[in-house]
């Protein structure tokens, strides 16, 4: 059993995060691991966090994504390019994507400082599991669609280090090596 008042946000370059999550069961226990999520989500002023990002190997990642007040067309469209309040997602995989791929600007909450742009399909269907049990599928467009990609990729392992333009990582070199640096 898991206890959630001891997760915390780990921080690059922590071995969690480079770990491939495991399938987790919907049930009480998500659901209260989850809702932990969303409290350290929110206090880091993020939108997304995924289990490996708390030290958990588990397959599961938390959403809030607002409206943007700048994008009039995700107000009320279909795909939505908001999440319509907090989110719990279990054993989350995309099952259809966008032909085009966009590049924007990412950062991460486990790479704090850090921000590059990233290439990702600009709407995407996600399929997974609410901690109640029940399998859905869903469509984002937008800071949503990409937010579920970026917290699937935490999910296998994969950072926006992993992602991003060679300009730009090369832009955060010396961020990325004091942070390598202080873990030692």
């Amino acid at each position: 059993m898991v206890d959630p008042a001891k997760l915390r946000i780990q921080l690059y370059p922590a071995e969690i995060l480079r770990t491939k999550a495991r399938p987790v069961e919907p049930g009480e226990e998500a659901r209260v691991v989850g809702e932990r999520m969303l409290d350290l989500m929110r206090g880091a002023e993020g939108i997304g966090l995924a289990g490996p990002q708390v030290g958990l190997d588990w397959r599961i990642f938390v959403c809030d994504v607002p409206e943007d007040p700048e994008e009039a067309r995700t107000a009320g469209s279909d795909p939505p390019g908001a999440s319509d309040g907090p989110r719990i997602w279990l054993n989350p995989r995309i099952v259809e994507s966008d032909r085009e791929v966009v590049p924007s600007e990412e950062g991460c909450l486990s790479l704090p400082g850090i921000r590059g742009d990233v290439r990702r399909p600009e709407t995407v269907t996600m399929e997974a599991e609410t901690p109640e049990g029940e399998t859905v599928r869903v469509r984002g467009t937008g800071l949503l669609a990409r937010c579920w990609q970026h917290e699937i990729d935490h999910l296998d392992g994969v950072l926006i280090l992993d992602r991003m333009s060679q300009t730009a990582r090369l832009r955060n070199r010396s961020r990325i090596k004091a942070m390598e640096k202080s873990a030692r």
